[in-house]
């Protein structure tokens, strides 16, 4: 399977030197291959392990309490939109 490494350093905007590319597509190749390899595996004998540690479900039950109003939550920000925190952007829009 070829993996266009220029693509996807595009699509995570990340900057990627020729010499890069070419040894990134190699180990994505080789990493698909060995992949590949684990789904020739006979696993017809192998247990399912959904749940390794044998632990049950221990988080607590959501109750609702009184907490904060909106306006009370708010009151302390600099900046607020539609009701909402208002925060600086931190990705770029392209």
């Amino acid at each position: 399977m070829k993996i266009n490494v220029k693509n996807v350093a595009r699509l995570a905007n990340l900057p990627v030197s020729i010499d890069e590319e070419k040894k990134f597509e190699k180990q994505l190749e080789e990493t698909l291959t060995y992949i590949e390899n684990l789904n020739e595996v006979d696993t017809t004998e192998v247990k399912p392990a959904d749940n390794v540690t044998g632990l049950t479900n221990i988080t607590r039950e959501d109750i609702v309490e009184p907490s904060l109003s909106q306006e009370e939550a708010l009151r302390n920000t600099k900046s607020t939109h539609r009701g909402f925190f208002k925060v600086k952007g931190i990705l770029d829009a392209k």
